[in-house]
């Protein structure tokens, strides 16, 4: 697949508002790194954005992640005993509204989430949901093509 931006420069502001987005979300917020890359990988998953999958995945290895929990994170509601309670809340608001406009916000499922999440934390967790919805829709669009990555080292990666 052709990269459709032939000119890094007429993309280059637009990827750097996106950046200060996510440093804040990296820096700033509390969320976990775990939950950000769940975060990550599900909506880019449901997006069909290979380059943020591949750069999440790897994020995701080398801080720590297991190969086989990343496996089942499209599966996640099936494979309950493999996320935590909050994970799984996260994985709930994640494609609540990465396809809001078919999935609703209804009461159940706010007091859901918001039962793992204070409210600052579920502020970030929107904006980390927001931040990779966009990055996803800055991706696809323009054929950012997927790198390939090395796995971490066995003794590396926790068991």
């Amino acid at each position: 697949m052709t990269s459709r931006i032939t000119d890094a420069e007429s993309f280059a502001t637009v990827r750097q508002q996106m950046m200060h987005l996510t440093q804040y979300i990296r820096n700033q917020s509390d969320l976990e790194p775990g939950i950000r890359h769940l975060v990550d990988i599900r909506a880019s998953q449901i997006n069909d954005c290979a380059h943020c999958l591949a750069m999440h995945v790897e994020e995701a290895l080398k801080d720590g992640d297991r190969v086989d929990r990343l496996a089942l994170v499209s599966a996640w509601q099936e494979a309950e005993d493999w996320f935590t309670p909050r994970e799984r809340a996260a994985l709930l608001w994640t494609e609540t509204l990465t396809r809001i406009s078919t999935d609703k916000v209804s009461d159940e499922l706010y007091a859901k989430v918001r039962g793992e999440f204070g409210e600052k934390d579920l502020a970030d967790l929107t904006l980390a949901v927001i931040a990779i919805n966009g990055w996803n829709r800055l991706n696809v669009p323009f054929n950012t093509s997927s790198r390939h990555f090395e796995m971490p080292a066995p003794e590396t990666v926790a068991h």
